[in-house]
């Protein structure tokens, strides 16, 4: 399997093929993450830095698994992405609360579908402003009136 083809492979495949890896078994070793994350979720500190050093043993496990060259890659593309998230956010500024609500939700909607895949955590700015436009202006609804009323 090519550097290239282990960036593409799933997250949920990665982290069975890391507990596999570690000699625990997959679905045990994600049970225990999502206890962990159900029981401390209220202690923002704590899951903070959870959360950090998950994504640094993943590091670690990318750096060993991709080399140098690999590691190098998938780096600079997290950059990229991160750099776009960025944009959009501050793209998303300039609209009024709710509608940053609206965008938000319609983001999580996106990223649940692609499975949480990176990729899917970026709108670019005209689906931005379509997601706005149709919150702006709903569908016509007739009201409940009569006209002879």
């Amino acid at each position: 399997m090519t550097s290239r083809n282990r960036l593409l492979l799933p997250r949920q495949f990665r982290k069975r093929y890391f507990w596999r890896w570690v000699l625990v078994n997959p679905s045990f070793g994600l049970a225990c993450l999502g206890k962990v994350n159900m029981t401390y979720e209220n202690d923002q500190d704590l899951m903070i830095r959870y959360y950090r050093f998950v994504a640094n043993e993943e590091l670690a496990c990318d750096e060993a698994e991709l080399g140098p060259e690999g590691f190098a890659e998938k780096l600079y593309s997290q950059q990229k992405l991160h750099e776009q998230q960025l944009g959009m956010l501050n793209y998303m500024r300039k609209f009024h609360f709710d509608d940053q609500s609206a965008i938000l939700e319609k983001l999580h909607h996106q990223m649940e579908d692609a499975n949480f895949e990176s990729e899917a955590s970026i709108l670019s700015a005209e689906q931005i402003q379509e997601i706005v436009r149709r919150r702006v202006s709903p569908l016509f609804r007739p009201s409940q009136l009569s006209l002879t009323e």
